[in-house]
């Protein structure tokens, strides 16, 4: 939850970052976050704030990284919790 959170704000920032003409986030640093556990906040970033929807990297990697941890968490819940 804390890494959703983090990555929200960070996204939401790079956004005001960018209507200001400043310097900004790293697309890296973006995935980065995503990978690491907030592709969550990540998603919620993009929809509230209205930012990186146009970028096709953006609009598939960033749910493809939610599916691919999904059935990540899926898999050790049910092979090692389980059992």
């Amino acid at each position: 939850m804390v890494i959703n959170t983090l990555t929200f704000i960070v996204i939401c920032w790079d956004k005001q970052k960018a209507r200001k003409f400043a310097w900004r986030i790293s697309e890296s640093t973006l995935f980065t976050l995503a990978i690491s556990g907030g592709s969550v906040g990540e998603i919620l970033g993009m929809v509230l704030c209205r930012h990186k929807t146009k970028q096709f990297k953006f609009i598939i990697g960033i749910p493809t990284i939610l599916i691919i941890q999904g059935v990540i968490a899926y898999y050790i819940y049910f092979s090692v919790i389980i059992h």
